[in-house]
């Protein structure tokens, strides 16, 4: 569309010029000719950025197929693992109240030589720790992921300190990567007699790169003659869009709805042996994703969010609350000057002011209303967000909110 509109102008200036020239001469005919070509180029060209502004438009109001779905089969897999973090500068875990880094640390030594059993262990520079990663899809041997350390027992820092070698075990009970390396703590923890000072968490840290995977996880993508595309958010029509996307994409009728989570693809003959090809082609086109009416509310801070589809019926909505204002002024009572009789006392005073929110009036929320009329509506009633939560349950309840609440 560019190289179009760009010919388009080149057109366009091309014959204003020759209309320019031949105007010189006052040639009328070719003078008409030559204008009307000009014309007509300049109403391409505006035409073309009419459709490109719609096309824009259009697009952005659409997602990548590769930002709804996940194809079944390419994911991350967990990783866990338990060892021992030394060289910490006192902060370890106590031997004495940790036995499981004590029995460890006996195991370890016991293992390179040492033996440790007959003798009376007393140190602070170790800390038992849990090892944690993620595995991602495709993961070869010899490549190196990123592994967190948390602190298991009653450490109080890990700064500084050096994690030993770490087996790290998936939900099967294989080792597929070992971890080792120096800790990188983002909190500090100073403090003296009178005062401690704590920032971030000093007893979690990481490793950049800090395992290596020596197993991998066998998958083979290219061998297959069908996959699955799962949807994030499952909704029936956002299945059937994609669905049709990629037929018609591809010219056949490759696809098929299993449920409303699930796109089956069956992998044409021009793909075979090549699925990366057809995989990118499909997570490049772009649908619309469809949305169900649904209002989430969080009672603890008074959060509420609305989706787009959310309509109400005609209802009518009044806010009011009983209040009770007591406040006490004490003034002080004395004789007048110069008299010989009286004593100065203190008077109570107490004023009460009550507000029964007369002010307040009935509101009428008409039938289908969007979402920013029915956030306007409650607005104009005074409604905070803790009462606006107790409204928008009582309309659910009387059968006037076409939504899903859920309460988180």
């Amino acid at each position: 569309m560019t190289d179009i509109s760009q010919e388009s102008f080149a057109a366009t200036k091309f014959n204003f010029a020759k209309v320019k020239e031949l105007g010189k001469r006052f040639d009328k005919k070719v003078f008409a000719d030559a204008f009307h070509t000009a014309l007509r180029a300049f109403a391409l060209v505006i035409a073309l950025g009419i459709i490109g502004g719609v096309l824009i438009k259009e697009s952005q109001a659409q997602s990548r197929i590769k930002d709804i779905v996940d194809v079944e089969g390419v994911r991350d897999n967990m990783l866990v693992g338990y060892g021992l973090v030394v060289g910490l500068n006192g902060t370890g875990d106590g031997l004495n109240s940790a036995l499981f880094t004590k029995e460890s640390l006996v195991g370890m030594l016991e293992r390179l030589g040492v033996n440790a059993r007959d003798g009376s262990l007393n140190t602070a520079n170790v800390a038992a720790v849990m090892v944690t990663a993620t595995l991602p899809p495709f993961a070869r041997q010899g490549s190196r992921i990123d592994v967190q350390v948390s602190a298991l027992g009653d450490a109080s820092s890990l700064l500084g300190g050096t994690l030993l070698v770490t087996p790290l075990l998936a939900a099967d009970g294989e080792v597929y990567a070992v971890s080792q390396g120096t800790l990188a703590i983002g909190g500090f923890q100073a403090g003296g007699d009178a005062e401690t000072i704590v920032k971030g968490v000093p007893t979690s840290g990481r490793i950049a790169n800090g395992a290596i995977v020596e197993q991998e996880i066998p998958f083979a993508l290219n061998s297959l003659t069908e996959f699955h595309l799962s949807l994030r958010n499952p909704d029936f029509t956002t299945a059937r869009r994609i669905s049709r996307a990629i037929n018609a994409f591809i010219g056949l009728d490759t696809t098929r709805v299993t449920d409303p989570g699930t796109v089956m693809v069956n992998v044409p003959e021009i793909y075979q042996d090549n699925l990366v090809d057809l995989v990118t082609d499909i997570e490049q086109l772009r649908v619309e994703p469809d949305q169900i009416a649904k209002i989430i509310i969080d009672e603890q801070s008074g959060v509420i969010v609305m989706g787009e589809n959310v309509r109400i019926n005609t209802v009518a909505i009044a806010q009011g609350n009983l209040t009770i204002r007591i406040s006490e002024t004490a003034q002080v009572s004395q004789p007048t000057p110069f008299s010989n009789t009286g004593t100065t006392v203190e008077v109570p005073r107490t004023e009460i002011e009550v507000d029964e929110g007369a002010e307040n009036q009935l509101g009428v929320v008409n039938t289908g209303v969007s979402i920013q009329d029915l956030v306007n509506g409650l607005n104009s009633l005074g409604v905070g967000p803790r009462d606006m939560i107790t409204i928008l349950q009582a309309v659910k309840a009387a059968g006037a909110l076409n939504a899903d609440i859920e309460v988180m």
